[in-house]
């Protein structure tokens, strides 16, 4: 018997490996195989989708993707936007704007949650009608591409019987003439790509499921209401508003509101309302002891008389407090309330619920620290305690509770030591109820864990404004808050002072630097806040050793004479009516700096998208010096042509310059005032042939 030939080890392996391959474990290409079109890079997006961009009525919400296909077939696309109680999409095309990238945009009409998401398809017609338009210049044969675009074209009209039969009855003549051989080849081709052919074409896309892609995630746009993007906050204690010595009362407050109205302020902020407990009761400058005359401080929540549902009865009452609320809209005025979930030992809840707070092994509640700082009149709550559940319920009914009393806008104490998961979901119930209600969160952390916050649910949020003095600083600070990713979800408020904070900087600047700050911070941000009334009275005496104020209103009454002619309210008035006055300042995303020879002097411009209202804020950051110095303008954030002459006025003296080039003058003495706020008047010629400044 002959020996058999041997056999190359490789080849059989290869063999063997086929045939199982092509019995068993073959595998099977995609489903999705055909769809050659990519969509990614979508904007705005935050976080892949996790939480939602932040956009306010009436905004033109511009949204973005890139679409990536092989080869060279033009590809088309579309964006899908509805609100998210609505039952079916609307859609707007894609624009290309280069290298992949597209673009369209819609109206946020509507407060609430909106969904958006993207596909791209190859088209097929705009490809055939591209290359054979080439090949036509080129004098090439066109008779087969003609058949082509007539079958694309009768394709188109199929897509179209059955909604648009009028469409599809033109798709199918155009289609009849362009496989017409009797017919010159110009005729037919004019006849496949006319101006209304093409437009029928582009309104009957092919989205059959082998060539149009689905963007993989619906992305979340939470649309709120204008104050949201733009809004001034006033500060103050009720209990401080009455005659003095007498504890103030919710009617003494409204008896502010056209002071706190006449001075520009759209929101009036109050801290806490409620019972303040009497254990441990703070004493004055918070010293351990009180005095049976001093009144606590009132974000030691809760007593006998009730908590965070109940209002102080020297206040007043519920039906005053409402009362309150309705005068204070009738000027256009929301008030605020200050949410803090936390509470005093003689709070209700401590008895009803004493496993909603941490249990010390000795048997006592922990009571709140900021090591070395203690708080025993503060009992914070345990929000991952057994009941948590019960404990989230609870607190969210406290937002709910409050809002049926009229209360559309909350300020939140500390929310950054309370359970990010819980601002999330209470945030989400409360916002699916009631769009309209707007959330502050006054966090002063670490930045990532404020942004958290943010993307969270919170609608504005306190920043580092208050430690940020320098022009570096500053231009820093703002260019991160105000470029992708940050400015999609945060929303910036800038505080020159609190209850809690008194700034070195006020402490000694002072005049001149009180206006700084104010201009600062009206103009940089959008919203902007501040504690009344010891920032437009100058009040700058700090306890020993502290950003704190002596004296704190915290823990007792004060009484402030507000025709101090000292006072600063006509300067804040006049900022908060430039502030109205000109819409470019009532965003924040949209700034330029612009440099300057002099670190001693601050420059910066805000715009409109369509250059209708242009300012140029100077601010001289050194309060005890006069400076001038060059600044080179960036003439195109400005919306100037280079060689056009042009005038700023500064509203704040009235005074108007003649400006031409890039290069200019200024000169501010901190004692006269620290900043010029300029109008860039354009200008323009009337239909007269007339030219003038606009």
């Amino acid at each position: 018997m002959a020996d058999r030939p041997l056999e190359d080890p490789s080849s059989m392996t290869h063999r063997t490996a086929s045939d199982a391959l092509s019995k068993h474990t073959r595998p099977r290409p995609p489903d999705d195989g055909l769809r050659r079109v990519i969509v990614e890079g979508a904007s705005p997006e935050v976080d892949g989708g996790r939480y939602p961009a932040k956009r306010v009525l009436g905004d033109d919400v511009v949204v973005e993707c890139d679409l990536i296909a092989d080869g060279h077939d033009a590809i088309a696309g579309r964006v899908l936007f509805r609100h998210a109680a609505a039952a079916s999409w609307q859609v707007a095309p894609l624009v290309p704007l280069g290298n992949d990238r597209f673009r369209a945009s819609f109206v946020a009409d509507q407060i609430g949650i909106w969904e958006v998401t993207f596909e791209g398809w190859i088209d097929a017609f705009t490809t055939w009608r591209r290359d054979t338009e080439k090949k036509k210049a080129a004098d090439q044969d066109v008779t087969v591409e003609l058949l082509i675009g007539a079958r694309l074209l009768s394709e188109g009209a199929a897509r179209a019987a059955k909604d648009a039969p009028g469409v599809a009855a033109l798709l199918e003549d155009a289609a009849r003439i362009a496989a017409d051989p009797k017919r010159d080849a110009a005729e037919r081709f004019a006849a496949a790509t006319s101006d209304l052919i093409v437009r029928a074409m582009l309104a009957t896309p092919d989205l059959s499921p082998a060539n149009a892609t689905r963007y993989d995630r619906t992305l979340r746009i939470i649309v709120d209401p204008v104050l949201a993007r733009f809004s001034a906050w006033y500060e103050l204690f009720p209990r401080s508003s009455g005659e003095p010595g007498k504890h103030g009362t919710f009617a003494d407050v409204e008896k502010r509101l056209d002071y706190v109205a006449g001075m520009g302020f759209d929101v009036l902020y109050l801290p806490p309302i409620h019972p303040i407990g009497r254990a441990f009761r703070k004493g004055p400058n918070n010293t351990l002891t009180a005095g049976p005359n001093d009144p606590g401080s009132p974000w030691a929540i809760g007593a006998a008389e009730g908590g965070h549902k109940a209002v102080h009865p020297e206040l007043g009452t519920l039906a005053d407090f409402e009362r309150l609320v309705a005068a204070a809209r009738s000027r256009k005025i929301e008030v605020a309330l200050d949410i803090a979930f936390q509470v005093s030992p003689d709070h209700p809840y401590v008895k009803e619920h004493p496993d909603w707070f941490v249990q010390r092994p000795d048997g006592t509640i922990q009571y709140a620290e900021n090591p070395p700082k203690k708080y025993q009149d503060v009992y914070p709550f345990d929000f991952a305690c057994k009941d948590w559940k019960g404990l989230w319920s609870e607190l969210l009914d406290v937002f709910l509770f409050w809002i049926a009393r009229g209360v559309k806008v909350f300020r939140v104490d500390n929310p950054h030591t309370k359970s990010l998961r819980f601002w999330e979901w209470c945030i989400g119930e409360i916002k699916a109820q009631h769009p309209e209600v707007l959330f502050l969160a006054e966090a002063f952390t670490r930045p990532k864990l404020m942004y958290a916050l943010a993307k969270g649910g919170f609608s504005q949020s306190y920043t580092y404004f208050t430690w940020r003095n320098t022009k570096q600083e500053l231009e820093q600070y703002l260019t991160e808050l105000t470029r992708p990713p940050v400015a999609e979800f945060y929303r910036p408020s800038f505080w020159p002072n609190t209850p809690d904070i008194l700034p070195e900087h006020l402490q000694h600047g002072g005049r001149p630097t009180f206006l700084q700050r104010l201009v600062l911070a009206a103009t940089l941000s959008s919203n902007w806040g501040m504690y009344g009334p010891p920032f437009e009275l100058l009040e700058h005496v700090p306890r020993p050793g502290a950003e704190e104020y002596i004296d704190s209103e915290k823990f007792q009454l004060r009484s402030w004479n507000l025709d101090d002619p000292q006072s600063l309210r006509d300067a804040i008035a006049l900022v908060n009516r430039a502030r109205r006055e000109n819409p470019a300042l009532q965003q924040t995303r949209r700034i330029a700096f612009h440099r300057t020879d002099s670190d001693a002097l601050m420059a910066y411009s805000k715009r409109t998208d369509d250059f209708g209202n242009v300012v140029l804020v100077v601010a001289n950051m050194d309060p005890r010096h006069k400076h001038g110095g060059w600044i080179d303008l960036d003439l195109a954030e400005l919306g100037v042509r280079p060689g056009e002459s042009f005038q700023v006025h500064d509203v704040f003296s009235d005074a108007r310059f003649l400006w031409n080039g890039p290069r200019n003058y200024v000169e501010l003495d901190p004692a006269l005032f620290p900043a010029s706020l300029f109008v860039v008047r354009r200008k323009v010629r009337s239909e007269h042939d007339f030219e003038y400044f606009l």
